[in-house]
């Protein structure tokens, strides 16, 4: 099946899933791949503004990884992981969503200096 998008991970994203037992790495990186090829609100929806997650139910933990669309190139679609965190309440914690946001706004002023 084709993708539709591609995806890449900021250090913080990184980080996070560095953190983690190999098992719960593993299971949302499947997930990560199977939002990848298929429209599934319980695996990769939009939070808030341009903030989406990437949502993973693993042996009774909660955990999401932040993300945003890059679309600035019209031939691959992306998707920039920002960070991830085990949620633990029913909303998603402000102070993620706004490291999310700064994360985002960061990427895109450091691309625009790179392009000139």
């Amino acid at each position: 099946m084709e993708k539709l998008f591609d995806i890449i991970f900021l250090d913080e994203a990184f980080e996070y899933l560095k953190s983690l037992e190999i098992k719960h790495y593993k299971k949302i990186l499947y997930n990560i791949r199977k939002a990848q090829t298929h429209h599934d609100p319980e695996l990769f929806k939009k939070l808030v503004d341009e903030i989406w997650e990437f949502r993973t139910l693993y042996q009774g933990t909660h955990h999401r990884m932040l993300s945003f669309w890059d679309k600035t190139d019209s031939n691959n679609t992306l998707v920039v992981s920002t960070n991830g965190f085990v949620k633990k309440r029913s909303k998603v914690p402000e102070s993620e969503i706004n490291k999310a946001k700064q994360l985002l706004i960061q990427y895109f002023k450091y691309k625009e200096k790179v392009k000139k």
